[in-house]
């Protein structure tokens, strides 16, 4: 069995081998799934047990409030349909009575997204409570905060890891697991919306003509898939540069810390001058991590932003030929350009979230690490009292 740390140079010939490299890169995706596992086995216990009576209703309140959101944004989107063609067609009568209707739409609107920050912020800060809690009495219980010293593995800054890991391990998952939601449902919903505005598009190709059905929706998929294909390409790399930049931040915050305790010892030069060094060392770690997390953040940045510019340009530029044709109404290409963009953020959720979902692989990680170091303290502290019973022959 593999061991939890690989040497890569003891590869024949400190070369890179590819059976080699195959062998690692599966431990690590193993790795990689331990630790998840192990981060859930202990978070989810939030929706059981005592806790379960807090956790649900927030739950149930925080996808109530999704569904009355989306149908709010869908009798906008209606109305922003009949609003440009009142427009169009210069019908002041039917150009007021849409601005009437707006105001109890906008007001539902605003009321909506305030309930949803407090229903969404409720619940991240009792599942935090919730999480953290449970692993202080771990750590603190039978002194393990002083025994793990002895347990191999890369749980340094323990206390780091607890307060501010635990923070962005449990806020996170609320907030991706809402947004998936409301882009599932926001997709099915608007796709109808696109399908039966677009229709279909004909065209000529020599002496035929060819209909394309839902061709709108076939547009959206397209662009969607190109721009959440290009954005994992180029972030691949982004949640292992997160987390090594967060264990630089934490050793740095560690070794100021023991500056500050040698400081009140007396004759401890010496060692204040070596903690010193490490501290600058640890600081120099951290803008090399933040350098390479620089670069990242560029290139993800670069593709978010063209996806951003270019959506709405796109389902102008697909509706242009039906309007200019006469077979689509401004009010009609509006609807559908806004259904488009909406549609198109749900499917690219991917690109707007990897940043926020590498965040939280990173935080879960480190603090899944924690766990497993306890687990090993725990293992060892149980046969150690077999031992001292007699249990163990």
């Amino acid at each position: 069995m593999l061991s939890n740390q690989i040497d890569v140079s003891a590869a024949p010939n400190a070369s890179y081998d590819a059976s080699w490299r195959l062998i690692v890169t599966a431990h690590a995706k193993q790795s990689e799934r331990d630790h998840l596992s192990r981060f859930w086995s202990s978070a989810a216990g939030f929706w059981r047990g005592r806790s379960a009576l807090t956790s649900w209703p927030l739950t149930i309140g925080v996808l109530a409030v999704a569904v009355l959101q989306l149908a709010v944004q869908y009798r906008l989107n209606y109305w922003n349909r009949d609003f440009f063609n009142a427009i169009e067609f210069r019908d002041g009568g039917r150009l007021w009575q849409q601005a009437v209707i707006f105001l109890p739409l906008a007001g539902l609107s605003v009321g909506l997204s305030v309930s949803s920050v407090w229903a969404r912020m409720t619940t991240q800060r009792k599942w935090r409570e919730w999480l953290t809690t449970s692993i202080l009495g771990i750590w603190s219980a039978q002194e393990r905060y002083r025994r793990i010293e002895s347990v191999a593995g890369e749980y340094q800054n323990a206390e780091y890891r607890i307060a501010f890991d635990t923070r962005t391990a449990t806020e996170a998952p609320v907030d991706l697991a809402l947004g998936i939601v409301n882009s599932a449902m926001t997709a099915v919903v608007f796709i109808t919306v696109l399908w039966s505005v677009g229709g279909s598009l004909t065209f000529a190709v020599g002496r035929m003509e060819v209909a394309v059905p839902g061709y709108l929706v076939v547009g959206v998929g397209i662009y969607a898939l190109v721009f959440s294909t290009a954005m994992m390409a180029i972030g691949r790399n982004l949640p292992k540069v997160i987390q090594s930049e967060n264990q630089a931040e934490a050793e740095l915050l560690a070794a100021a810390t023991q500056i500050r305790e040698l400081g009140k010892q007396p004759a401890a030069a010496a060692a204040l001058i070596e903690k010193q060094r490490a501290t600058w060392d640890a600081l120099r770690q951290v803008l090399a991590r933040w350098r390479q997390l620089l670069w990242q953040l560029m290139g993800t940045t670069m593709i978010s932003q063209t996806d951003l510019l270019f959506a709405p340009v796109c389902a102008w530029l697909l509706c242009a030929p039906k309007y200019l044709a006469g077979t689509m109404t401004l009010g009609e290409l509006t609807q559908a350009s806004a259904a488009f963009v909406t549609v198109q953020v749900a499917f690219n959720w991917l690109v707007d979230n990897y940043q926020r979902l590498s965040d939280w692989r990173s935080a879960a990680h480190r603090v899944a690490t924690l766990l497993l170091a306890l687990d090993k303290v725990t293992s060892l502290q149980a046969g150690q009292e077999e031992l001292l019973t007699g249990e163990i022959i």
